[in-house]
């Protein structure tokens, strides 16, 4: 019996990375589908600024940002599936109104809606993940649920660019798809994650003093270990979603893409980064120690692929800059940034504590898409929008640093 019940837990633990992985496939389908055809959107609903544009994927990771405490919250209080069902209901339901949209308040509306419906995922995702992954597997597990992130990315990038710019398919379609997906999902999650409310046994099963602490307000914004990781995942997401926004867009516009091609290079950071993430999770999981010398590295090596992609002058190098961006960038480091953070977090609250750390990150999605879409309505160009990123990298993995070089002071 205890042999069962012992293979029915890894059975479960294994599935749920399936199912967490799915999710972020069709989630970041969704979130890139729409990235390579911003021409063809804009003259459809006869839009002439970039950072108009911008605000479509602004509102979006608003409602995102705005969902990420509350609901990591409420999963501790009822439970994940309680959580991510509705979730995804909304996430579908805002899809088909944005594929239905006819003008930009329209579609800004619609974005709102579904970011509302995505928000719901990232906090009670990571708190079952935690509760169910074993401590010394949470590092590659997390590799592999994130690699759903890049998956979708390749996906919505290189469909959406060969389906409507060289198939001629409406964009509009892409979108009746991606809700198709997202329902399909729900009916997944609802049939196959069990029903538990969680309990102060999370697995995060902490180092830092006071891990026996509730996740109160206070504990997580007084911290400075975490306050350092919020900064981190902001700056490490600013340069992301500035990229995932409006590297196509530079592409064909700055450097001469043209049709498909433009998918095909943009999707690049996400093939690279499958690879790059399971080698260094895997590396932090045998180094558990050097966590924090994994992702300082890591942050710099990233920024600097960053700032060379748009200062070399060939297109080779620029391809070659873009796919060591994906190895070494966003989708490499959080893994291990997600395990350290779930190393220091409180053992009660783990949905709240993840809710808070996406929260911070989620704030530059905000930012990025129409801050880099004014830089490029001023300037002409959005060049000047990599280089900001690169420094805001820079800043954030020095404050990890400095955060983390404090000495306990000595009990005499």
């Amino acid at each position: 019996m205890r042999d069962a019940g012992q293979q029915g837990k890894s059975e479960y633990w294994k599935k749920v990375i399936v199912m967490l992985c799915l999710g972020w496939t069709v989630i970041w389908i969704y979130r890139t589908i729409l990235n390579p055809i911003l021409p063809e959107i804009e003259r459809d609903l006869n839009v002439t600024s970039d950072a108009s544009m911008g605000l479509i994927f602004s509102v979006f990771f608003f409602a995102y940002t705005m969902m990420q405490i509350p609901s990591g919250m409420l999963a501790d209080r009822f439970g994940r599936k309680s959580i991510i069902i509705p979730g995804f209901i909304l996430f579908t339901v805002g899809a088909l109104l944005v594929g239905f949209s006819t003008s930009l308040m329209f579609i800004l509306v619609a974005s709102f809606v579904t970011g509302l419906g995505q928000g719901t995922y990232y906090g009670p995702a990571y708190s079952l993940s935690s509760e169910t992954i074993p401590k010394e597997k949470r590092g590659i597990s997390t590799a592999i649920i994130n690699s759903g992130s890049a998956i979708g990315m390749a996906i919505g990038l290189i469909g959406s660019s060969f389906l409507v710019k060289d198939a001629g398919w409406n964009w509009r379609v892409l979108l009746f798809i991606t809700a198709g997906l997202a329902f399909s999902l729900m009916l997944v999650f609802a049939k196959n994650i069990r029903k538990t409310v969680a309990s102060s046994k999370t697995a995060a099963e902490g180092t830092d003093e006071g891990a026996q602490d509730k996740a109160t307000f206070k504990r997580l914004l007084a911290n400075p270990k975490m306050i350092a990781s919020y900064v981190l995942y902001f700056a490490t997401c600013y340069g992301y979603y500035m990229i995932v926004t409006w590297l196509p867009s530079y592409l064909q516009n700055e450097r001469g893409f043209q049709g498909s091609a433009i998918g095909f290079a943009a999707a690049l950071v996400a093939f690279s980064a499958i690879p790059g993430a399971l080698l260094f999770s895997r590396l932090s999981d045998k180094f558990m120690h050097k966590k924090i010398t994994f992702i300082i590295i890591l942050e710099l090596l990233a920024a600097a692929m960053l700032y060379l992609t748009v200062s070399v002058n060939t297109s080779t190098l620029l391809i070659v800059c873009l796919m060591l961006y994906g190895f070494l960038g966003k989708l490499a480091v959080e893994p291990v940034l997600i395990s350290y953070v779930a190393d220091i977090a409180p053992k009660q609250g783990v949905g709240a504590t993840f809710g808070f750390f996406n929260f911070f990150g989620m704030i530059s999605s905000v930012v990025a898409p129409f801050v880099t879409g004014l830089i490029s309505d001023a300037t002409g160009s959005k060049v000047l929008g990599f280089y900001l990123a690169t420094i805001i990298i820079v800043i954030g993995a020095a404050v990890m640093l400095l955060a983390n070089m404090k000495k306990k002071p000595q009990i005499s």
